[in-house]
């Protein structure tokens, strides 16, 4: 669900954002990221229930993403496995340093 490298600061970003995020703030905020890339990572998140996409049929289509209820369990995880990483590879980092 996480694999890609795009899925945790997508995910991060709609985290953080209470509000629904458009397509376009998404792209803003992940400038590197190709158009291709963003529409594949957010239809794999969509499928595995970690987001949802509402459309709005209106003259200018407009598309908004949350998470879901799902989504937003995953922030715990997400944390510890950060805290996680913190400690243990700066932990190997301090220890391999050269003195």
């Amino acid at each position: 669900m996480l694999s890609g490298r795009w899925k945790i600061p997508i995910y991060r970003f709609l985290y953080k954002n209470i509000m629904p995020a458009r397509y376009s703030e998404l792209l803003r905020h992940l400038p590197s990221i190709s158009k291709k890339i963003l529409t594949e990572q957010l239809r794999e998140l969509e499928r595995d229930g970690i987001i949802d996409r509402t459309s709005y049929p209106e003259p200018r289509p407009r598309v908004e993403y949350t998470l879901t209820p799902k989504g937003r369990t995953m922030i715990e995880f997400l944390d510890s496995m950060s805290e996680w990483g913190k400690k243990h590879i700066l932990s190997e980092c301090e220890i391999s340093a050269p003195k």
